[in-house]
Order: structure tokens, then C-alpha cells, then sequence
């Protein structure tokens, strides 16, 4: 999405420059949200593609980008073939994590559109799904094969479903909202490995417990894809270090954008490195433009959002259940707004449940950095 993304911010500025993509998936760019959303609810898979070869973009697919010579101004690619560019753009965003324990193919590390064809392929088989990971992806996942009439267990080493995000008391409340749905939660819950025979995997638990299941989906997060930049002598902090333009080093002819990319958030005061969609297209516009010679410094704070069954929010800045919190809430754990606090009470992120249209709105308030008061977050809701 980033490399789509950033192609049409060349094409703003450059409408006949040459433009070539490399990427080891052997599709062409399309949007990762409806895997784990829309396509489960009715959603045409043929709505995900992007269409970046209309732009005049020579697509080089199904090879991975293997070095960079950035005297010479190549990149060489595992295929053995050698590309010159002026301006280079390293969108690698990032790679599954991987449980320690698993050194085959029994799990699916849900991340690309051959994921969901295989998850979709079992579920209209009716198979039984062992989903790990309570996070942004688990919790998506789960929700979705439970949609499809797919018995699901879910299993997370926190209490709660989303608790590094959720305050703890919406997380339980989330747990039960899944349980309502049919979805067995296994809070607390770590697996120690998957066994494969002709039958039914077997899952064992850390805690002695064994699942049978027909699939096991993880959804573990991502690392960012660091190791062309590292190789290069790129600065990387957990991500690609990047300044305002989305410049990486001091060449000023490479760059980086979207999940890999660790960049200063100037309304939080920080650098920050966001893994959600509107980072990858609006980071990616606005770096593709500065490589064809924008010279426009971003200074977007992105958003995220997600729909667990009838349970819908945005968010927006640093929300992390570590911080604290001031929520008010219309329904508790249903519609409300929180907000996460420094030591100041200052706003560093918002949850905005069940209450659309006021990212903007929270983002000023982050910007503004007034102490919160129960009358700003009513206003939100307003």
C-alpha cells in the first residue's frame, strides 16, 4: 500500500518519469485492511487491488531486493538483475513475527492476500481455528471466522482482548462481547507448540492444557523489514530513522515511508514508527511527492481503526494501556471517548468507541496540549 501510495505522490508532481517497483509478494499492490474486514462481510475481493501499473509503473514482482549500492545508485535484486535509480524509496514495511517454537508450516502468520485465499479456503470448509494473539490482527481474525460459522478458540497471554490498547476494564468487557459471539477466549494462555499427523493439529499449551483444531492463525504483530536499510549504513531505531521530507541518511536521494518507516510526529513531540493503514497512503503520498521535489514536510498524525462484531472505534496518537486514562462514556465499553494521559493530564491519544467524525477534533486537543477535563471529552461526543 505504501509503494502505491507513494507512486501516486510522484505522479502529483512527475507525470512522466520512470517508475519501477520491486516487491517479493507475486501480486500487485492492494489494500490489507479488507483481508481481515471487508472480504469476510461481503466485500469483492477484486475491490482490493490498487491499480498501480495504470499510473506507469513497471511492476517487478515475486523478487526481493537484495543490496544497495548507494554510491553507484543500484539496487540489485534476488533474481540476480540490477536496477539505477535517482531517487530511491524503501517501502519493506514488515515481516510476521514468528513464534519461537514453530519451525514449519502449520500456522498462518495472517499478512497477505494468499493468507486470507488459504483462511477463506478452510472456512467455507467449516474448519475449526485455533486464532493466537489478542491484538489488532487476533481479534479481527477471530470476529471474522466467527462471522462465517467457524468455531474459533482465541488464545492471548494477557487478561484481556486488545490490552495493550483497551483500558483493562474494556478489555474483559471486549472478552465477553467474544464469548456472546460463540468465540471461546482463552485469556492468559501461552502455546508451547503445534503437532501436525493425517487428523486434527494438536496445540499444546504452556500450561499443560492440548487443542485440537483443523488450523491455527496467528496474528503476532510485525517487525519491521529493517535489514536492506541496516546493510546500506541507514540509521534504524526500531524502524527506519526518517526526518520530516521522509529522507533516510544524508544523500538525499533515499527515503523511506509507511510501516518501516520511524518518523517525527511534530504534534506529539517525538518520533514515532505507526503499522495501520492511513500511515501507509498518507506517508506514501507525501513521500512520493517529496521525491519528485515537493519539499512539503509531513506533519500528519495517523489514525487507526478497527471493528470487532458491533464493537467499532478510531483512534488516534499514543494510545497505550500503560498510560492513564480519563474516559467518559454514553454506554461503558460501548460508546465513549478516552483519552491517555501524560504526567501533566495532557491528551497524547484518543479512543474515540462508537464515535466517528472526530479524529480531527481529537488530534487538536493532543496538539493544543491543555490538561483534559471531563467537559473537553463530552464535547467530543457532542
Amino acid at each position: 500500500m505504501t509503494a502505491d501510495a507513494a507512486c501516486r505522490g510522484i505522479r502529483d508532481h512527475d507525470s512522466e518519469g520512470s517508475i519501477g517497483l520491486i516487491g517479493d509478494e507475486p501480486h500487485p499492490p492492494y489494500s490489507r485492511p479488507p483481508l481481515s474486514k471487508g472480504l469476510w462481510h461481503g466485500t469483492a475481493e477484486e475491490s482490493i487491488w490498487r491499480g498501480t501499473a495504470d499510473l506507469g509503473v513497471e511492476l517487478h514482482l515475486g523478487t526481493r531486493a537484495a543490496a544497495i549500492d548507494r554510491a553507484a545508485r543500484t539496487v540489485s535484486d534476488s533474481a540476480g538483475r540490477t536496477f539505477e535509480y535517482e531517487q530511491l524509496l524503501l517501502a519493506t514495511g514488515g515481516r510476521p513475527r514468528r513464534a519461537a517454537w514453530d519451525t514449519g508450516d502449520d500456522v498462518v502468520y495472517f499478512r497477505t492476500v494468499d493468507d486470507y485465499r488459504r483462511l477463506r479456503k478452510l472456512a467455507d470448509a467449516g474448519a475449526r481455528f485455533v486464532v493466537l494473539g489478542g491484538g489488532f490482527i487476533g481479534s479481527e481474525i477471530a470476529a471474522a471466522l466467527t462471522s462465517e460459522g467457524c468455531a474459533v478458540q482465541l488464545l492471548f497471554p494477557e487478561p484481556g482482548i486488545g490490552a495493550r490498547l483497551f483500558p483493562a476494564e474494556m478489555a474483559l468487557s471486549v472478552n465477553e462481547l467474544y464469548r456472546a459471539h460463540g468465540v471461546e477466549v482463552l485469556p492468559g494462555e501461552l502455546v508451547s507448540g503445534v503437532e501436525s499427523s493425517d487428523g486434527p493439529l494438536a496445540v499444546s499449551l504452556e500450561t499443560g492444557g492440548m487443542l485440537e483444531t483443523d488450523a491455527v492463525v496467528a496474528g503476532l504483530g510485525i517487525a519491521p523489514d529493517t535489514e536492506l536499510a541496516e546493510a546500506s549504513g541507514l540509521a534504524v531505531s526500531d524502524g527506519i530513522v526518517v526526518d520530516e521530507y521522509g529522507r533516510a541518511g544524508d544523500t538525499g536521494d533515499v527515503w523511506a515511508a509507511g510501516d518501516v518507516a520511524r518518523f517525527p510526529a511534530k504534534v506529539l513531540g517525538t518520533d514515532i514508527r505507526v503499522e495501520h493503514e492511513d500511515q501507509a497512503n498518507s506517508h506514501g503520498r507525501a513521500v512520493g511527492a517529496n521525491m519528485a521535489g515537493a519539499g512539503l514536510p509531513y506533519d500528519h498524525l495517523p489514525f487507526f481503526y478497527s471493528d470487532l462484531f458491533e464493537l467499532g472505534y478510531e483512534a488516534v496518537g499514543e494510545v497505550d494501556s500503560r498510560r492513564e486514562t480519563e474516559a467518559v462514556w454514553v454506554e461503558p465499553y460501548r460508546k465513549g471517548v478516552v483519552a491517555y494521559l501524560d504526567g501533566g493530564r495532557r491528551p497524547r491519544g484518543f479512543l474515540l468507541v462508537d464515535t466517528w467524525g472526530k479524529v480531527d477534533a481529537a488530534t487538536g486537543l493532543i496538539e493544543a496540549a491543555d490538561p483534559v477535563t471531563e467537559q473537553m471529552l463530552e464535547e467530543l461526543l457532542e
